[in-house]
């Protein structure tokens, strides 16, 4: 491994000008499909194998044409003080803005109130039912401003008017602090090179990646049916990641001009050691991205498969363009530790004293903060790991609250008119008025399906928790018909969830005695399903990603220990991470700060997705750290010392690594799409944990305790892994290795 992409290195630093045409290619192609693709249209959402994806299948076999998918908008009403939506004044107002809805080209249906029973016991709420032909992601902006023209026209007529449903739905916005968190990722990459042109190379090649990436998405949106949230993941996950692999090459590259070899010399190398750890790690992201497809949610298999693409596009600019681009920069990207000077060369560096290293100044400090850390660690490992366990552990404690659900109009902003649209309907019908049900009965196996459905309705009736049932309406052929059942909860509370599950109850007994199976859908019922689905899933989920990465780890690190003890520290960050999340989106602490306007359940898919995620980034510090230990440890070095070595070189440069990730994180939790928010702050605190408690603090010390039993692997084992040889050491043999005339040519046959 570390000799094909030491050669691939020297080779993209040669002929950087192909490399880099390539790659300006990719990106211009990349554009021109994104540009000239058709708009994506809505992302379907369906989770296969659950009941009301089922009974949704059901209908749209029985109930052609009735656009089961279609957009819906409820325009609410609220008279005036002291008035009455049944006054002649506020009747004839409401009686024009229907008559104006239902002239849109788009529009399916409107129900009028005064004709539907949609008017509130106390006369002072109303509202208007509106379906459309085509779902909400594909309503053209003339019908979504033909139902905000209406909504203000009776407004101006004197009615409080608020809209909600899907008809108004827009793509999530990242908002200014986006930029913010690349302005912050450049600030420390400066302090960290110390040069312009040196911090400017991973901004510059982590945003043709994304460029790459996110273009791609777009391109393929209409055809894969990806939504828009896809590619925001993308783009967070790909910048990140981008940033982090190339500058984990550049320092190396700046480390190994210091040691006074020449530049294309120095490139191979950093592409050889560094871009070894840089491949394991972007592998562990892939592998916990694409391994989301074992939940079985499209939508979610989208979005993991699309961010891992944009993971591996990645890693192979870091490989490729970033030595290519070394090659343009030339002296003006300076060795580590020269502060306005080139250091010296390989031949003057084999001319220095005895003991004093290559490339380094005489009043340079030989201890640096990170050896100064690692060594305060691994004279005091016991206290260090228990500190830390700890306070992960403190934490981790409001996870134990964690309630779980999926956004609907209640949980928007207050000042959204979705929001009030259902504020007002649950003050005028009921809380569970926002979230009804959806019952329908087949009757194909009842021997008569009218009885069956009546049946169903009863037994309906009879539970605690239902506030409303309508008659059973039948398909033309009869043989199925559906049945709205209106809680007394809201749509995301236990007791709602309960319902849903005494219905289906009840369903098995109608069955029993008639024949006709009973199902229960609608949005809240399939939110239900895709939280206990995401539950079903984790378990398997965890065990097939943790296992995978567990395995390629033994490979990297030739050990037993070092891959458990990594996966364990994984554990205790994703869990204080789901903690903070828990604290923040539900409790509500530090709330206006994070710009939650509104509490409640964390979002279904979140804790799933995290582990997925944050596993995958957890590994890429745990690589590039310990890579650096396994190295000086393999080249001599007893253990402890091994570990002041690791950080001595890589401490810095994981720590600017991990506040460049988290500043990208962060800067998505100004999106006004509380999906995107809430991953965004989970996974910038996940990092927190990870690099700064757990790969700085737990992990030497858990490796000083250990000794050299942390790299102990089985010497059958140890024979039968392939050496993939991360450390670099085949390279150690061509110290004065200078440019092969036919190398190329023995790159393309390796």
């Amino acid at each position: 491994m570390a000799t094909f992409l030491y050669k691939l290195g020297r080779l993209a630093f040669r002929r950087r000008h192909f490399v880099a045409l390539i790659w300006v290619a990719l990106l211009t192609l990349a554009g021109v499909g994104a540009a000239s693709a058709p708009p994506a249209g809505n992302s379907s959402f369906s989770i296969p194998g659950t009941e009301a994806q089922k009974a949704f299948d059901l209908l749209e076999q029985r109930f052609p044409g009735q656009s089961a998918d279609g957009a819906t908008a409820r325009v609410v009403f609220k008279a005036p003080s002291g008035e009455k939506m049944t006054d002649a004044g506020n009747r004839a107002t409401v009686e024009k803005t229907v008559d104006d809805l239902a002239d849109g080209s788009e529009v399916a249906s409107v129900a009028d109130p005064y004709q539907g029973d949609a008017v509130s016991k106390d006369g002072a709420i109303a509202y208007a039912s509106v379906k459309y032909d085509v779902s909400g992601m594909e309503l053209e902006e003339s019908t979504k401003d033909a139902l905000e023209d209406a909504a203000q026209q009776a407004r101006d007529a004197g009615l409080i008017v608020e809209v909600g449903g899907d008809a108004l739905q827009a793509v999530p916005e990242t908002g200014a602090t986006e930029i913010i968190g690349i302005a912050v990722a450049a600030v420390v990459l400066v302090i960290t090179f110390g040069s312009l042109v040196a911090a400017g190379l991973p901004l510059l090649t982590a945003l043709i990646g994304v460029g790459i990436g996110v273009s791609t998405i777009t391109a393929l949106a209409s055809a894969l049916e990806l939504g828009s949230t896809t590619s925001i993941l993308a783009m967070m996950i790909g910048l990140a990641v981008g940033i982090d692999y190339a500058l984990f090459i550049v320092s190396r590259y700046r480390a190994e001009l210091a040691e006074g070899r020449e530049r294309e010399e120095a490139a191979g190398r950093a592409v050889g050691t560094a871009g070894s750890a840089v491949v394991f790690a972007g592998l562990t992201v892939v592998i916990a991205l694409v391994g989301l497809a074992v939940v079985n949610i499209p939508m979610l298999t989208k979005m993991g498969v699309a961010a891992a693409g944009t993971v591996a596009v990645a890693v192979l600019i870091a490989l490729t363009m970033i030595p290519a681009l070394l090659g343009y920069a030339g002296r003006r990207v300076k060795p580590a530790g020269a502060k306005g000077r080139l250091l010296g060369r390989s031949r003057k560096g084999a001319e220095q004293p005895e003991g004093q290293s290559a490339g380094r100044s005489e009043g340079q400090p030989k201890a640096n903060l990170g050896t100064r850390w690692a060594s305060f660690v691994v004279r005091r490992p016991l206290a260090v790991l228990l500190l830390g366990v700890v306070g992960l552990g403190v934490a981790a404690i409001p996870a134990a609250s964690l309630e779980l659900g999926l956004p609907d109009d209640g949980s928007q902003p207050t000042s959204t008119t979705q929001r009030r649209a259902y504020d007002l309907l649950s003050d005028g019908f009921g809380a569970g008025f926002n979230g009804p049900l959806m019952v329908v009965v087949d009757g194909k196996g009842a021997a008569s399906p009218d009885d069956a459905f009546t049946s169903v309705s009863d037994e309906i009736k009879d539970l605690d928790g239902v506030v409303a049932v309508t008659p059973p309406a039948p398909n033309k052929a009869g043989d199925t018909a559906t049945i709205t059942v209106i809680p007394d909860s809201k749509p995301s509370s236990v007791q709602t969830e309960d319902l849903v599950h005494a219905i289906r109850d009840a369903g098995g007994d109608v069955k029993a005695d008639t024949g006709a199976e009973t199902l229960v859908t609608g949005s809240t019922a399939m939110n239900i399903d895709v939280s206990e689905k995401l539950n079903d899933a984790l378990v398997p989920y965890l065990v097939l990603v943790v296992g995978l990465a567990f395995l390629l780890l033994i490979v990297v690190f030739r050990s037993i220990l070092v891959p458990l003890k990594a996966a364990l520290g994984f554990l205790l960050s994703v869990l204080a991470a789901l903690g903070a999340v828990v604290a923040v989106f539900q409790w509500g602490w530090l709330s206006g700060l994070m710009g939650v306007e509104e509490t409640g359940p964390v979002m279904s898919m979140m804790p799933i997705f995290m582990v997925g995620v944050v596993f995958g980034l957890a590994m890429d510090y745990e690589v590039f750290l310990v890579t650096r230990m396994r190295e000086a440890y393999v080249h001599g070095e007893k253990p402890n010392q091994a570990v002041v070595t690791g950080f001595k070189h890589g401490a810095r440069v994981v720590t600017a690594a991990a506040v460049i990730m988290m500043a990208v994180f962060a800067g998505f939790i100004g999106s006004s799409e509380s999906m995107v928010k809430m991953i965004g702050f989970g996974l910038a605190i996940a990092v927190f944990f990870d690099a700064f408690v757990v790969r700085m603090a737990i992990v030497p010390a858990v490796l000083a305790l250990l000794g050299k039993r942390a790299w102990w692997l089985p010497r059958w084992l140890d024979r039968a892994l392939p050496n993939v040889d991360v450390e670099g050491e085949g390279l150690r043999t061509a110290e004065e290795r200078r440019s092969d005339p036919d190398e190329d040519r023995e790159l393309v046959r390796t």
